[in-house]
């Protein structure tokens, strides 16, 4: 007998419930000192009512997190993505491709930027949103962010990655790349994962939410080692 439509939404309804609620829970600190122009901005957009669910914070159900904390070492955070088809097995992949990273100013691969972004006119299955189609003349000097890029053997810019401090937690602020099957994303994430457990600067990496992700960005953020947590935060 099939269930009626109405009570299986309020089932399905019902069990996201009990799985948010089993969710562990991350506690996240905003320091107004490391941007005091844009951290209480962040803060406060981080904290405000979900746009469909009013009674939960913005990005407080489900948030994307490593916990960063429980790793001695760059080491011991690979070993537990070592799997094949994982963030160690790829980015190893990628490495012996000739692919190599480093730090940039976006300002100068403005170019190199806007080629990724306008290389495939979807991603996830959405549209491109139309503020990537635009090409920047600059981006602002923010005190609390860096750039990592992935450069491939001829020298090109393939990926990049813009990576906000704010406080106990670094979250990625744009990260996109040209699509293919190189491993160049688990590359680049995972090896900005291995500098903040070597430099010890924070407790937690972010990268959105999980739950609305579409089933390969999930999918890819549990082979870098992501979970799903419930956030708490506070500005300091």
């Amino acid at each position: 007998m099939q269930t009626p439509e109405p009570l299986a939404k309020l089932m399905k309804a019902a069990n996201v419930a009990l799985e948010l609620a089993r969710l562990p829970v991350a506690q996240l600190c905003f320091e107004r000192r490391l941007n005091p122009d844009a951290i209480p901005d962040v803060y406060a957009n981080f904290t405000r009512p979900h746009p469909r669910y009013k009674v939960f914070g913005n990005k407080s159900m489900g948030v994307a997190l490593i916990d960063l904390a429980r790793f001695d070492s760059p080491a011991s955070y690979l070993h537990t993505v070592r799997q094949h088809g994982h963030a160690g097995h790829q980015s190893r992949k990628a490495a012996a491709r000739g692919y190599q990273l480093r730090r940039i100013d976006r300002n100068e691969y403005l170019d190199d930027i806007h080629a990724i972004h306008v290389s495939s006119p979807e991603r996830q299955g959405r549209p491109m949103d139309a503020s990537y189609l635009m090409r920047r003349t600059a981006y602002p000097h923010e005190p609390h962010c860096e750039c990592h890029g992935v450069f491939d053997p001829e020298g090109r810019l393939a990926a990049y990655c813009n990576v906000a401090l704010y406080g106990n937690f670094v979250a990625t602020d744009q990260l996109m790349g040209y699509r293919g099957s190189d491993g160049i994303m688990y590359l680049l994430l995972s090896n900005i994962i291995c500098g903040l457990i070597e430099s010890r600067r924070v407790n937690w990496f972010m990268y959105d939410t999980w739950f609305g992700a579409q089933h390969g960005l999930r999918e890819f953020k549990r082979r870098v080692g992501f979970q799903p947590y419930r956030a708490r935060y506070r500005l300091v």
